[in-house]
Order: C-alpha cells, then sequence, then structure tokens
C-alpha cells in the first residue's frame, strides 16, 4: 500500500514537474518506450501520458502528430441581464425561475469563494466542489492524480472561522472565473443592484493549473499570457460530469475559454467531448465564440485547379516564434511555397502527408518548419502546419497552390492575440470563420455577444460559420460591460464573449429548471434546450437570419417561453 502511494505521489510530481511532457494518447508507441511515465485517463476515449523529457525526442509537429501536443487555452474576456428577457422570467409569480437544483459548473480561473454572491441567506456556500488543479496534495479527488478538492462542507466550516482561507486556500488570482460565476449564478444584492441569471443554482469550480514552461515554449507564449492545457480542461470537464452523475444532478457548463490553433469545426478532441456532453440528457453546454473577428489573424481562399493565391503577412520585430495552421476540407489538397521579406524563395513543398521541411532564409536568419498532416480525429482534413522560428520583420509572402480541389476553399490561422508576443497579421485579413476552438462543436450551445447598451453589433465576437460550414454561433447573447462580482467581492464590468456565454448558461440553467420541474421533461438534453432559445431568439430589423455575426439572433428567455407556451 506505501508503494502504491509513492507512486501515485511520484507521478503526482510529473503532472507539475517542466521535466515531463504531456502527451495525448496519439502516439502510444513513442511514449512507451519510457522508463519513467504516468497517466491520466480523461474519460472513456482519452488519455495522457507524463513522460520525462529526458527520454523522448524534444516536442514537434512531426515526431508526436498535431493532436498530441496538448493546445493551450486562454480567457475569452477583453479586460444584460433585462436585455435577454431574464429578469422578467425571475419575476414571473407562477414561475420564480432562479435555477433551483441546477448545478452550473466552471472550467476556468477559479473562484474567490469568500463573495457574497456564492452564498446563501444563512451565510451557506452555494458551491457544492472545487477543484483546485493548482495545489499538489495527498487527496485528488477520486480517480485523478492530481490537485485538491474541497467540498461544500469544507468551504462552509472556512465560511464559519475567522480567517476562511487558513482552511480552504483557495483563490482566483486573474478573476476571470469569479466575474462568469457571478454573471450566471451571482446571489442577489439588492444594495448594488445586482442579481445573477440564475441566483438559486449551486455551483461546481475547476481551478486550472497554468501550462507547463515547456508548453508554453513549445507554442512562444509570451510571458504573462494566461495559457491552459488542453488536457487539465479535459480532465475538468470529466470531473464536472462525474460530479452530476454522482449528485444525479442537472448541470450546465459554461465554457469561457477558446484558442485558435486546431481544427475550426465538429473534429477537435475538445469539441468532441463537449458534443458529448450535450447530448446527455439533463445536460446543457454553452461555449463562447471568442473575440478574434477583428484580430486579422484569419485569411480565407477560393482556388479552381489551375490558379494559385498570394497570401501576405506581416510580422513585427522582436518575436521568438510563432506556429500558423492552412486548413481545407477533405477531400481537398493545397500545398504553399514562401517568399521572405527580402526575396528569398522557398519552392513549392511537394504534399507528403506526416512529412517535414526545415528551411532556414540565410539573410533573415529564420527557420520555417513545415508538415503536412491530416489533422482532425473524426475527420481527415488536411492541415499545414507552419513554425515560424526568430521571424524576420516584414512582409512574408505564401503562395497557396491547390493540388487536389472540389469547392477550392482553404483557411489560415494565426494564434490568439493574446498569445502573441507582438503583432501578426494578415495583410488582407477576413473576419468570418473566426470562431475559437471549440466553439465550432456541433451539438453545444455556441454563443456571440452584442452590446445590449447601444442595440450594435460587439464587432470583436467571433463569426461563424465552423470550417464544415455549421451555423454557428447559434444566438448572441450581451458581451460588452456586463455587470459582475470580481474576485475582490467589489462590483465592475467585463467585456467579452465569455461573459456572453456566462449569461447563456444562466439562461440554460433557469430553462433546465422549467422542463424538469414545470412540464415534467426528465429526458431534456442540450440541444433540446439549444433549440428552445433559439426559438425564442429576437432578430434585428433588416437584417437576414440566421448570419454569421448572430446566429438566429439575440438571446431572449422570456420570448422562448411565450413562444414554447403557444405552441
Amino acid at each position: 500500500m506505501k508503494k502504491a502511494e509513492e507512486i501515485r505521489l511520484n507521478c503526482q510530481d510529473a503532472v507539475y514537474s517542466n521535466d515531463f511532457y504531456d502527451i495525448l494518447v496519439n502516439n502510444v508507441d513513442i511514449v512507451q518506450d519510457a522508463e519513467s511515465i504516468c497517466s491520466q485517463g480523461l474519460g472513456r476515449d482519452y488519455k495522457v501520458y507524463y513522460v520525462n523529457r529526458e527520454e523522448v525526442p524534444p516536442l514537434s509537429i512531426n515526431t508526436y502528430y498535431h493532436t498530441s501536443i496538448p493546445k493551450l487555452y486562454t480567457t475569452l474576456d477583453q479586460t444584460s441581464l433585462e436585455e435577454s428577457g431574464i429578469i422578467r422570467v425571475q419575476n414571473q409569480r407562477n414561475l420564480e425561475l432562479k435555477g433551483r437544483g441546477i448545478l452550473i459548473g466552471f472550467v476556468d480561473t477559479g473562484i474567490s469563494y469568500q463573495n457574497s454572491g456564492f452564498r446563501n441567506e444563512d451565510g451557506s456556500s452555494r458551491i457544492i466542489a472545487i477543484w483546485d488543479q493548482t495545489r499538489p496534495s495527498e487527496h485528488p479527488p477520486k480517480d485523478f492524480i492530481y490537485g485538491t478538492e474541497y467540498l461544500k462542507s469544507d468551504v462552509d466550516y472556512a465560511l464559519s472561522q475567522p480567517n476562511p482561507l487558513d482552511f480552504v486556500p483557495e483563490t482566483d488570482e486573474n478573476g476571470h472565473g469569479t466575474m462568469l460565476a457571478s454573471i450566471a449564478a451571482g446571489s442577489e444584492d439588492l444594495e448594488n443592484d445586482f442579481i445573477g441569471v440564475a441566483p438559486f443554482s449551486e455551483i461546481a469550480v475547476v481551478k486550472l493549473k497554468p501550462a507547463k514552461q515547456n508548453l508554453r515554449d513549445f507554442y512562444y507564449i509570451k510571458e504573462r499570457a494566461v495559457a491552459f492545457q488542453e488536457n487539465d480542461i479535459l480532465a475538468g470537464i470529466e470531473y464536472l460530469g462525474r460530479l452530476a452523475d454522482e449528485r444525479q444532478q442537472p448541470l450546465v457548463i459554461c465554457f469561457g475559454l477558446g484558442n485558435n490553433q486546431g481544427d475550426h469545426g465538429e473534429a477537435g478532441r475538445l469539441a468532441s467531448v463537449l458534443d458529448a456532453m450535450a447530448v446527455k440528457r439533463r445536460n446543457a453546454v454553452c461555449i463562447a465564440v471568442g473575440n478574434e473577428a477583428n484580430a486579422r489573424h484569419h485569411y480565407y481562399g477560393s482556388l479552381s485547379p489551375s490558379t494559385s493565391d498570394i497570401v501576405e503577412m506581416n510580422v513585427t520585430e522582436n518575436m521568438r516564434g510563432f506556429h500558423m495552421e492552412l486548413w481545407a476540407n477533405a477531400p481537398e489538397i493545397f500545398s504553399l511555397s514562401l517568399i521572405s521579406p527580402t526575396g528569398e524563395v522557398l519552392p513549392r513543398v511537394p504534399v507528403f502527408s506526416n512529412q517535414q521541411q526545415r528551411h532556414t532564409f540565410l539573410l533573415e536568419n529564420t527557420t520555417v518548419i513545415i508538415n503536412y498532416q491530416a489533422g482532425g480525429l473524426r475527420s481527415r482534413n488536411q492541415l499545414i502546419h507552419i513554425e515560424f522560428q526568430n521571424p524576420a520583420e516584414g512582409i512574408w509572402k505564401f503562395e497557396v497552390f491547390p493540388s487536389v480541389v472540389y469547392s477550392g476553399n482553404f483557411h489560415m490561422y494565426l494564434p490568439m492575440t493574446d498569445f502573441l508576443e507582438e503583432e501578426v497579421f494578415f495583410l488582407h485579413s477576413n473576419p468570418d470563420t473566426t470562431l475559437t476552438i471549440p466553439s465550432g462543436a456541433a451539438l453545444p450551445m455556441t454563443v456571440a455577444g452584442y452590446n445590449a447598451y447601444t442595440g450594435g453589433a460587439y464587432l470583436d465576437s467571433g463569426r461563424g460559420y465552423s470550417l464544415e460550414g455549421t451555423i454557428n454561433p447559434d444566438f448572441a447573447a450581451p458581451a460588452v460591460n456586463v455587470f459582475a462580482q470580481d474576485n475582490r467581492g467589489n462590483y465592475g464590468t467585463i467585456t467579452g464573449t465569455s461573459a456572453a456565454a456566462a449569461i447563456a448558461a444562466g439562461a440554460s440553467a433557469l430553462l433546465l429548471e422549467w422542463n424538469i420541474g414545470y412540464i415534467n421533461n426528465p429526458i431534456v438534453n442540450s440541444l433540446e434546450i439549444k433549440n428552445q432559445l433559439i426559438n425564442g431568439t429576437m432578430q434585428m430589423p433588416n437584417q437576414l437570419y440566421p448570419n454569421r455575426m448572430e446566429g438566429y439572433g439575440r438571446l431572449n428567455l422570456y420570448q422562448t417561453l411565450l413562444r414554447m407556451r403557444n405552441v
């Protein structure tokens, strides 16, 4: 027994140590050659291995494959309820929907549990559980090998003490998770004229651990950027699902994170996991679409068989490097050449799946590594992965050639704004198809943003559709200067589509409460909740719907209930 405990603790060390790579399941053969190896299950279909870096090759797309190296995600904010028809629903005497009996889960930066917004009238907490991945312990959650779990009894005991943090040392240093939780589930505060969407709901929180330095270095993430690993996010979602199952409680997942690299459609690993959560009965999943529409990080091209396209990209000086991607729907196949700012040409790189080409431009002292791969887990969409090392300042030009074309369409993506050390952008960018991952998922609710104060668009809100042409976003919710309680217990505002997703998550909790408690629909799931909310959306005059900016319209829960009453 003692030996098993030592092995478990050693594996927990591997989870946190920068001396170990985190490798998702695809390349089992590579990691199984290592002697120092631990693993963590991530549900039925996925597993992450923790492997000593000295025993395996360095991280590279060619060696480990695109989907094996965890992607990094960041928060989708840029540091209202009446507009969304929620206050009218809360105040209906025959309903008084407040989220009773519903669990809202957050996989984010944590929560400031001492805030008044997360307590009942008697002072006890509405937080059912917190899994803090950042804090090693001898007692992680069941079936997980790292982190510390605090249950409601722990939180309530801490709140009864003079110094609660001595007993549950939980804080949210960033504040993003706390603000989303307060928007979706904050308690009513009459003095400050504040109420969350589902103020009687219960709350579960996964505080994600920061990404390891070896992954931050691999992706050239700027020093102070918030970055979380894909495998930790997958573990957090699995934890929330298990918690709700154990409690036999309806669950809403609010997902306010995103990234710009990977399959921008239905085929990504995280999208598939959230799809699976969305089809479970009494579940709802809400995903923010990101704030990348105006970042100039997306290029769209369409070619006929006999043509090519020149794509121009501006790079600012003093960058260590970055990764970028070209995606095309299978069976389309493209290839490319590259011209440096001084005119040196890397000739057209032939298409060989899973092959790598490395070239150093002499005058620029810039190395470019190009990999052709079939990039999806559930599709064979083409991926051309391009890594720039020490990129020179100036205009870089790609010439894209069609090899096998039907539609001729391709998309190129740069990293998210928050991850780039300096400015990089396409000169002829396209604001459409700028949904951050995983908001190309087919089954959850994907939520765009608009400005509820002016009635106008929120121009940074990610735009559809998905890579496959699925109508995402599904609808829009307020995303500009949304009132919330911060990590110090003060009230302020947050802007970004993560705030819109939090409003939608709270609305989903009220609608789950109505379906289960009022119309006896216990098998309702996220698909049905999504369709009900779409049915109540409000359309702006002189606009065609569905559209790329707001999907089927703007969230209005009151209209949803009115229209369902008349069905």
